[in-house]
């Protein structure tokens, strides 16, 4: 069997693997790469070469530098600044999607979208918006924003380092912001005038309370006088449900006390407010002897001697708690969560970082199961209860991005310019040919870490480490796709396709199969492999290579049309309420949108000949 068949095979498992997402795409794609070395289409000592390759090392100093920026307190200010959008929906939308541009030129898209995600729903939620009228051109507009400058998304460092491998020179820092600029603006102009009005409204998302419905679900329980559950800790009594009960909070006479800091014994008259089903209440009630409702069993057994005034009283002493008084934390599960996959006994949330899972929504639901059962998937929405100062650690260590809840505090002063100097220089560096950009971006990350704007351990924890393993071990496969002479017999397929056709309906079509792979596989990923695809188009046609490598940076970076298609797109699924259907009501017109303004100007400033 011929080596590009070899590769066209891996290719396709791969594929499969992506859009079937049973497994991490960093594991397929080493998976490719070993299977390329076993069968001898990828030499043994080149394996491991793209763990070395300037375009890898690019986008681990830039996602340091993303996550220095946001230590300064540079994101802060301009979150800041975003919170004062107004109450207009339509000046909101204009406000945060142009903000999410504008960063995402200078930072990783999916840091720059984390950022302002929780800025989007604390907008939302102040001024009676529906979050999922913005969240979605937020993260259309992380992806826009990507297109600007070489290091604004990995597809771009992928193509200018290609372009240096095929003897050309790699693309400088603002190559791409002719085409991208105009894309970018053109994409924020449809979605403000034409693609708000495809973009779902769905109300009742606009509050933890709503979207989680937390009152409907709130129980009582008191502890009798004669109650088993007398002299019990928490832990004990949770011991004996099969369920990781949430119990929020204990109320002792006059005082509240939250569940997850409680760890004295029960007491006779305690009031329990917890989160249960049926089936853990009877447990409750049989194992504990707790029962349901302010009056305790032995009122009960004391006849009708209880007057309506006595129970209106005890009723009194009991405080309706809201979301706040219970301190709950709304938090989205990231794409590289630890939880995915996995559940909450397999976490040890309570035990290991002190949090109480109260309830779980997905794609704007809440779900009915049992939460022991629940398997955490990208862009789920958890209600979660845990000490306020302890909470931003344990959100991060899991992988969680809290929703609204998130407080601006801005850095240093000094921090904040000494950032924004050392990426300046870096930037001048790059744009004035003094040093490439691998060199450029990783010295502006040594002197980040090294002048104490952002700790070493936040620095070596921004560093992705799937997204890494991706590129790193895709690279090689790529290369092999090109030198097995696979990506030649794509091309020579294409031309054949369109014997006699122009050069831009080439570009079309290149820009269609891209964006549609995209869609289903990273894209980064999509770019490596396109790539070599389009300097065999471009070889064979005698035209230039750059408006085809061009074209592949734009369209790799246009993963609008579904959820799984970008990080972007799963971390707003959750909190805006949508199903898979709705991005390509926007995401649809929008590709088209882009497409029919890129391909003009790439041939405008990079012409065929």
């Amino acid at each position: 069997m011929q080596d590009a068949t070899w590769v066209f095979l891996i290719l396709a498992i791969t594929l499969v693997a992506f859009v079937w997402g049973r497994f991490r795409y960093d594991l397929v794609a080493m998976a490719a790469l070993l299977s390329c070395v076993l069968l001898g289409v990828v030499p043994a000592d080149e394996a491991f070469s793209g763990f070395g390759h300037p375009a890898v090392i690019t986008v681990a100093a830039v996602l340091v530098l993303s996550r220095g920026f946001e230590h300064a307190g540079v994101v802060d200010w301009i979150a800041e600044k975003a919170l004062k959008a107004g109450s207009q929906p339509v000046w909101q939308l204009v406000v945060l999607t142009t903000t999410v541009i504008l960063m995402s030129a200078i930072m990783n898209n999916v840091g720059a979208l984390a950022l302002l995600l929780p800025v989007a729903v604390r907008v939302a939620r102040e001024h009676g918006t529906s979050p999922s009228f913005l969240l979605m051109p937020l993260a259309f507009g992380s992806l826009l924003g990507g297109l600007i400058t070489l290091i604004g998304t990995p597809p771009n460092i992928i193509i200018s380092t290609f372009r240096a491998s095929q003897g050309e020179g790699a693309f400088r820092m603002f190559d791409f912001a002719p085409v991208g600029v105009g894309v970018a603006f053109v994409g924020l102009l449809f979605m403000v005038l034409v693609g708000r009005k495809l973009t779902p409204q769905r109300q009742g998302q606009a509050s933890a309370a709503e979207l989680f419905e937390t009152s409907a679900y709130l129980s009582e329980l008191t502890v009798g006088e004669s109650a088993k559950a007398v002299g019990w800790t928490l832990r004990e009594l949770r011991e004996v449900c099969d369920e990781p009960v949430p119990i929020l909070g204990i109320i002792r006479g006059d005082k509240q006390h939250s569940g997850h800091r409680f760890f004295g014994p029960l007491q006779a008259g305690d009031i329990l407010l917890l989160e249960a089903g049926p089936e853990d209440l009877k447990q409750l009630e049989d194992k504990g002897g707790l029962t349901l409702g302010a009056r305790s069993r032995d009122d009960e057994a004391a006849g009708d001697g209880v007057s309506e005034s006595d129970e209106e009283a005890s009723a009194a002493r009991v405080p309706k708690l809201d979301a706040e008084d219970l301190q709950l934390v709304e938090a989205v599960v990231r794409t590289d969560s630890m939880m995915i996959r996995r559940t909450v006994t397999h976490l040890r949330l309570l035990n290991q970082h002190g949090l109480h899972l109260v309830a779980v929504s997905r794609d704007g639901a809440r779900l009915k199961q049992r939460l022991r059962e629940v398997r955490f998937q990208p862009g789920d929405v958890l209600l979660l209860q845990g000490d306020e100062n302890g909470l931003s650690d344990s959100l991060a260590a899991l992988g969680c991005l809290p929703l609204a809840s998130r407080k601006l505090s801005l850095g240093k002063p000094r921090q904040l310019l000494l950032s924004v100097a050392i990426f300046a220089v870096a930037i001048a560096a790059m744009m004035f040919d003094l040093l490439p950009a691998a060199i450029a971006m990783s010295l502006a990350a040594l002197v980040t870490l090294a002048s104490g704007v952002l700790p070493l351990r936040e620095g070596y924890d921004a560093i992705e480490g799937p997204v890494i393993v991706l590129l790193a071990a895709m690279l090689p496969v790529g290369q092999a796709l090109e030198t097995s002479g696979g990506a030649q017999m794509v091309a020579n397929g294409m031309m054949t396709l369109g014997d006699g056709w122009p050069p831009v309906i080439t570009l079309v079509a290149l820009f269609v199969i891209t964006l549609l792979l995209s869609n289903v596989i990273n894209n980064a990923a999509a770019a490596l492999l396109m790539a070599p695809i389009a300097a065999n188009l471009a070889s064979g046609l005698n035209v230039s290579l750059d408006p085809f490598l061009m074209t592949v940076a734009v369209s790799a970076s246009c993963a609008f049309l579904t959820p799984i298609g970008h990080q972007s797109n799963t971390l707003v699924m959750g909190p805006g309420g949508y199903h898979f259907r709705d991005y390509w009501k926007l995401g649809l017109p929008l590709s088209v949108v882009v497409m029919a303004t890129a391909i003009p100007l790439i041939l405008l400033i990079w012409p065929l000949s």
